[in-house]
């Protein structure tokens, strides 16, 4: 694969931002979309724009076959047991809320414990903290080290007879850190304690075998891996998905309906309540296509690095600017930097840079309980994608040294 080509296939990387040429480093966010998501969804909308699994028309019978196609393309690539175990979402916010009500409805009760750890994203800790009230739990964090990377030992000592489930992002979307997850599902299993794993930026950026991982549940959203917003995935382990009833009611997702009582329908469909994002999550198969084509591309891979450790190697050497999530490990971080820069506030340097065609994020980063760790307010962060340039890094390096002597 050649970094030209994959820039051709996606057609928003040629638009302008204020007269320069778009430099979109806010990936972590929300990736862009190939032509192949693109045609996937415009031919679901105008020629099998049907709801599925009712109706016994044509229409019908293409919707549905695109949208279980996607499940299987989800199994296949996370390399889960049984499609059955395949739940389709709105995004990994709404696959953790599902988790959160329905685990904890079933297994949680007053005195339990829950673990997050420090460099959580809000949608992998509010739930938590919303069941634990509900509940009469407890949440407990699992501290972050100066270095961004998880402190195990301190996690080996808060699991207790108490803790019912320990949750963890796959990748920081702040550090860019990659978790030790599979060490952390060991230690976990090792007292009985299951384990979800949020794979918002993990999906993207590392190899996810949900088989070798052993976690209990693996979640991820859509839009963040090239397919369409409103997509997204919860893989739960059948023991579990069996056991837990349903977060939502309405069709689709019963067996049998009296006002005497009612049944529900079988893994998946029971927690696929009403009608479901078909066009989108038929994206997810092209997505996915893509994202396993890059992945194994070696020349791909390597180049992604280069362009990591040079934004790396500059970063850490640029004055007055401290870099949050910096591991020893080279190969534990993608290619995501979040810093701050002595004297100048994130979001003016954010406004700078966007002046000159670039997209960054910056605040929070949804991860309030970060900042108070690392005693700021909030911080500026770039993520990069494989459609992303050394040339792009360059200039951003260029464009950063020239808006933080304008904020000085």
């Amino acid at each position: 694969m050649d970094i030209n080509n994959i820039r051709k296939e996606f057609p928003i990387l040629d638009r302008k931002v204020y007269g320069k040429k778009l430099v979109y480093f806010d990936n972590a966010a929300t990736s862009q979309r190939p032509l192949s998501v693109i045609s996937k969804w415009n031919e679901m909308t105008t020629v099998s724009n049907a709801n599925i699994h009712r109706a016994v028309h044509r229409l019908a019978d293409e919707a549905t076959e695109a949208y279980e196609e996607a499940r299987n393309a989800v199994k296949n690539h996370i390399k889960a047991g049984s499609r059955e175990e395949i739940v389709f979402t709105s995004g990994a916010t709404a696959s953790i809320n599902l988790v959160a009500f329905s685990f904890g409805e079933r297994f949680v009760k007053e005195g339990d414990e829950i673990l997050v750890s420090e460099a959580e994203h809000h949608s992998n800790l509010v739930p938590w903290q919303l069941l634990c009230q509900r509940k009469g739990a407890v949440l407990k964090p699992v501290p972050v080290k100066d270095d961004g990377t998880l402190d195990l030992a301190a996690l080996d000592q808060l699991c207790s007879e108490k803790t019912r489930l320990v949750a963890v992002a796959h990748v920081s979307n702040v550090l860019g850190i990659v978790n030790p997850v599979k060490e952390i599902v060991r230690i976990c299993h090792s007292k009985g304690i299951p384990v979800l794993i949020d794979g918002a930026q993990g999906i993207v950026h590392c190899d996810v075998d949900v088989a070798d991982l052993d976690c209990d549940f693996y979640v991820f959203s859509g839009h963040k891996a090239y397919a369409a917003p409103g997509t997204g995935v919860l893989y739960g382990k059948r023991k579990w998905l069996d056991e837990m009833p349903p977060y939502m009611g309405g069709g689709e997702m019963v067996g049998t309906v009296k006002f005497s009582g009612t049944t529900f329908a079988e893994l998946p469909l029971k927690f696929e309540a009403g009608t479901q994002n078909m066009a989108g999550a038929a994206t997810l198969k092209p997505a996915l296509e893509f994202a396993e084509a890059v992945r194994k591309d070696d020349g791909m891979r390597k180049y992604e690095d280069e362009v990591k450790e040079y934004l790396w190697e500059k970063l850490v050497s640029f004055p007055g600017l401290r870099l949050f999530g910096n591991p020893a490990d080279k190969s534990a971080k993608i290619p995501l930097f979040s810093f701050a820069i002595d004297g100048v506030h994130h979001e003016d340097l954010a406004l700078l840079l966007d002046k000159m065609g670039i997209a960054v994020r910056s605040g929070q980063m949804c991860a309030e309980p970060l900042m108070d760790r690392f005693g700021v307010s909030g911080m500026l962060r770039i993520s990069l994608a494989p459609y992303n340039t050394m040339e792009e890094a360059e200039y951003f390096m260029e464009s950063l040294e020239k808006a933080a002597g304008m904020l000085r």
